[in-house]
């Protein structure tokens, strides 16, 4: 977007760029940034773990042998012996402590954190840029207020805030979606506050300011736009955050459910019992979580890298 700055005294009128849309090189900034992860190794690897796993969650019904609650294997079950990988062949990575099949229960898992990281993160980051819009557009007192609230947020421990609020709404999937989507709010309402304040000098904020619009449109606009590349990059590693916040809820009980329900933090729990007979069946799901984990970081690190000015034009 190119508006036009009035004459300067002694000098002709020049264009001011909108540096969302462009970059100086004639490039889109969101292109250019795409054009670097692609060939980033580290980019690849994020997306590849990340793109398994949404494939994984999203084709659980098909790729599951069996329903995520279903106990197939309960009469191979002994107060001592729970069969292992391989024992089996009905149940490639054995069964729990429950009769449920290793297997289907890590699948179904993975829909299950994927629902509780994506509705999660999206609460988190609506709540956020509310507030972070209010206070990085409008300034004044409406800024202080809503920067001291965020900053009482901010003195509790992300977890430990997520424990309290799931802890109050009561044990279930959706307690633990909004107790961790309102422990995210401050940090996008900071950041999102932060890099408008940082926009609010440029020269195409002053052009619009110069042609007359009101400041609802720059805002929106002009400010907004150009201050949500930050928001993106902080969102995709929150969705990081979020797997592993959702297992610590579920592993400290306050998921809800039965206790057979495939989810990773749960089979955790269940898990300790059983930690000198069967490691595996707190190895798997920790592996999962990690790895997933890990995947939302790495892209997340790289699109950072990809958006920052400073890296940009090498």
């Amino acid at each position: 977007m190119s508006t036009v700055l009035p004459p300067a005294a002694g000098g002709p009128a020049g264009p001011t760029t909108d540096p969302a849309l462009d970059t100086g090189g004639g490039t889109g900034l969101w292109k250019d940034a795409f054009l670097r992860l692609r060939r980033n190794p580290q980019a690849i690897a994020g997306a590849v773990i990340i793109g398994l796993f949404l494939l994984v969650a999203a084709l659980a019904p098909i790729l599951a042998p069996y329903g995520g609650n279903d106990l197939p294997g309960r009469t191979s079950i002994t107060p001592t012996t729970i069969p292992g990988p391989g024992e089996i062949d009905e149940y490639p990575l054995g069964l729990d402590r429950f009769g449920g099949d290793v297997l289907s229960k890590l699948i179904w898992g993975a829909q299950a954190s994927l629902l509780i990281g994506v509705v999660s993160t999206t609460l988190g980051l609506a709540g956020g840029m509310l507030l972070g819009i209010l206070a990085g557009g409008l300034g004044g007192w409406v800024d202080n207020v809503i920067m001291r609230f965020v900053d009482i947020l901010l003195s509790v421990p992300n977890l430990l805030l997520a424990v309290s609020i799931a802890a109050v709404l009561g044990q279930s999937p959706y307690a633990i979606m909004i107790a961790i989507g309102v422990s995210q709010i401050p940090i996008f309402a900071r950041l999102l506050r932060s890099s408008m304040l940082s926009q609010r000098g440029s020269d195409y904020i002053l052009a619009a300011q110069t042609l007359g619009l009101s400041r609802s449109t720059i805002t929106m606009s002009h400010l907004l736009p150009n201050s949500m590349g930050p928001v993106i990059v902080q969102a995709t590693l929150t969705l990081a955050t979020a797997v592993i916040d959702a297992a610590a809820l579920s592993f400290l009980g306050l998921g809800g459910g039965l206790p057979q329900t495939a989810e990773w933090g749960r089979m955790l729990t269940y898990a300790q019992v059983e930690l000198a007979v069967a490691p595996q069946l707190a190895f798997l799901p920790g592996a999962c979580i990690a790895i997933t984990a890990l995947g939302f970081t790495l892209l997340g690190e790289s699109l950072r890298e990809a958006l920052d000015p400073k890296t940009r034009r090498k």
